[in-house]
């Protein structure tokens, strides 16, 4: 059924917050004031959506130079914040491709959060064992591999230079399935660890990828794109592979354009090209890209600028979207969006890659990876796997 337009949703019992990127020294004295939830097909703009919620309810991030101040005795504190892809692709007037195999997940998703003297409550138990089952994957590994050599054909032809493609996979459970996602933050390098949730839906990151913070008044953003086994031998395979470096430094280019549309003239730099880091039993390359906020530049005209992520979704952004659209069997659902925390004083905000959902009755994950000419079919195949892997483990519990 389509709406009419966001829900200003009632506010949830209080519970220890566990969103990324909230204060650690406030987490566990702060209450759900608000929320907001909107799904595309609502209408209007999310970004600017986002922007007039947070300010209506004492968050002001109409102009990101500004500095703020975090006041532990004021009333407000923050505000967690998920952007799903389909919703960055929606501002971008572009397809959000395949309907999300998670329906009931939000696109947009704001909570308020004030501090409170009471204790946190509790979560009461879950009250079913844990169950998870068998996963059954949107597409066989011959149908990804096809996935790649079609984006190989689309760069061939010169209608792309990379294109991130991405699988889906879905499992029944039984029981609550907070725990569970909760535990993904466990893991190491999830440098956004955490979870959200609402009226029959749950999200839960272990992303290590910074999509945008400001930090000592600066725009920064850190794409990760190269991956290998965690050991020695993989780790020098890929300092030295030609085609993970050229794949990284199209991102990189990538990310500082989008910057760019936002940042003060000449500000843009790479303060860190391909630094390889661990993610549990992978490592990747990473990169820091960073800018000056172009005076008055508002949270709205920022998250227009970079979402959906460049790193999942290619280059050019607005081409290698309509590929994803049309190659993609589901929709991302909750993954390669943004989730993290929006304060008086704090942006810092995750790419939710490393992600899981539950909805229903059904535990979704996402997993894929940049091809470029250079890719094999076979190990791209093993590349998304990889990825997947912990995370399916962790869930099992």
């Amino acid at each position: 059924m389509t709406r009419n337009g966001p829900d200003v949703v009632e506010a949830l019992p209080q519970v220890e917050v566990d969103a990324p990127g909230a204060p650690p020294g406030c987490r566990r004295r702060l209450v759900e004031a608000a929320r907001l939830h909107w799904s595309v097909g609502d209408g209007g703009d999310p970004a600017d959506l986002a922007q007039r919620f947070l300010a209506a309810h004492g968050i002001d991030r109409g102009d990101l130079t500004r500095p703020g101040r975090h006041d532990s005795d004021a009333g407000v504190c923050g505000a967690a914040l998920y952007l799903s892809a389909a919703a960055g692709a929606y501002t971008l007037g572009v397809s959000p491709g395949a309907p999300s195999p998670a329906p009931a997940l939000p696109d947009l998703v704001v909570v308020v959060y004030h501090h409170t003297d009471h204790p946190t409550t509790p979560r009461p138990p879950a009250p079913a064992p844990w169950r998870l089952g068998p996963w059954q994957d949107s597409w066989t590994p011959a149908a990804h591999a096809a996935a790649v050599a079609a984006v190989r054909d689309a760069i061939a032809r010169g209608d792309v230079y990379q294109v991130n493609i991405v699988g889906h996979a879905a499992a029944g459970y039984t029981g609550d399935p907070l725990p569970a996602l909760a535990r993904l933050a466990a893991l190491p390098g999830a440098r956004y660890g955490g979870t959200l949730h609402g009226p029959g839906w749950a999200l839960g990151c272990a992303s290590p990828e910074t999509l945008i913070a400001v930090e000592h008044g600066r725009l920064v953003t850190r794409p990760i794109k190269g991956t290998r086994p965690a050991t020695s031998a993989g780790r020098r395979d890929l300092l030295t592979s030609a085609k993970e470096r050229a794949e990284h430094v199209m991102i990189v280019d990538l990310e500082r354009n989008d910057l760019a549309r936002v940042a003060r003239t000449g500000s843009v730099r790479v303060d860190e090209l391909f630094a390889v880091r661990r993610w549990c039993d992978l490592w990747q390359a990473e990169s820091t890209v960073s800018a000056a906020p172009a005076d008055g530049l508002g949270l709205a005209d920022l998250l227009r600028a970079v979402c959906p992520g460049g790193s999942v979704t290619g280059a050019p952004k607005h081409a290698a979207l309509a590929h994803i659209a049309a190659l993609e069997p589901v929709g991302r659902g909750a993954s390669m969006g943004a989730l993290g925390w929006v304060g008086p004083d704090r942006l810092d905000l995750g790419l939710t890659i490393r992600t899981a959902a539950a909805d229903g009755n059904l535990l979704h994950l996402w997993a894929g990876g940049g091809i470029t000419w250079d890719s094999d079919p076979a190990a791209e195949v093993a590349e998304a796997a990889a990825k997947a892997a912990p995370i399916r483990a962790l869930l099992a519990g």
